[in-house]
């Protein structure tokens, strides 16, 4: 495949089961290689800071929600009030400024991952890699999280690339949609979205939204 990626854009990766998304993604976080070709950043060959949130929030259940930023911060060598005062601002970021003391055990599951955003973010990243983050939830918390991942960007200005299987939340978010084939997977279509930021549930209301979702069906099929 042959993809390139804006600083700042939001692209969704959509295709059926199988066919490479998460592989992709895990390319682009240097957690597998690919078997040819190259990836570039800015022109150059290389790697830069990703951050990564997985289909699972995967966090450390004995420390709380700001504990678990800190313990990340901490990997980059950034230790004590600076940390705690890194992590707090993150926590507000993602609207948990008052779960900070939270275990994981006392979050739902759309709190957890906004945690696991948070901590993705606090590297820094110059591009955040989602791999079906809501996935898991139902559908008014992942909505809810939707506009507020919209927000985060918005404040950011973060490169996000996300795998989804939602038609619906890769037209809602993104910038433009890469649509993959079954395996092999290859590039089957790219969708530009042509609705402006930002975004409301009005957005969804739009006659050419249903089209845009329509397309997107008929490309997967």
């Amino acid at each position: 495949m042959d993809l390139s990626i804006a600083e700042g854009e939001f692209v969704s990766i959509i295709g059926p089961s199988g066919c490479g998304k998460s592989t992709l993604l895990r390319i682009l976080a240097d957690l597998e290689r690919s078997s040819a070709g190259d990836i570039e950043w800015g022109g150059r060959p290389g790697r830069r800071a990703v951050g990564f949130v997985f289909q699972e929030p995967v966090l450390l259940p004995w420390k709380s929600a700001l504990g678990n930023i800190v313990f990340a911060l901490q990997a980059f060598g950034i230790r004590g009030e600076s940390a705690r005062s890194e992590a707090r601002r993150l926590l507000a970021l993602v609207g948990l400024e008052s779960f900070a003391d939270a275990l994981p055990s006392q979050l739902s599951g759309g709190m957890r991952q906004r945690v696991a955003i948070a901590r993705a973010l606090s590297y820094d990243p110059e591009i955040l890699l989602m791999d079906e983050p809501f996935g898991a939830l139902d559908l008014l918390t992942r909505d809810d999280l939707n506009d507020k991942l919209l927000e985060i960007w918005a404040k950011t200005g973060k490169t996000i690339v996300l795998v989804t299987h939602s038609v619906e939340e890769a037209a809602y978010l993104s910038d433009r949609v890469v649509v993959m084939s079954a395996r092999p997977g290859r590039i089957k279509k790219i969708h530009d979205v042509p609705f402006a930021h930002p975004r409301s549930a009005t957005t969804k209301l739009l006659p050419g939204f249903h089209r845009l979702m329509a397309d997107l069906r008929s490309d997967l099929r």
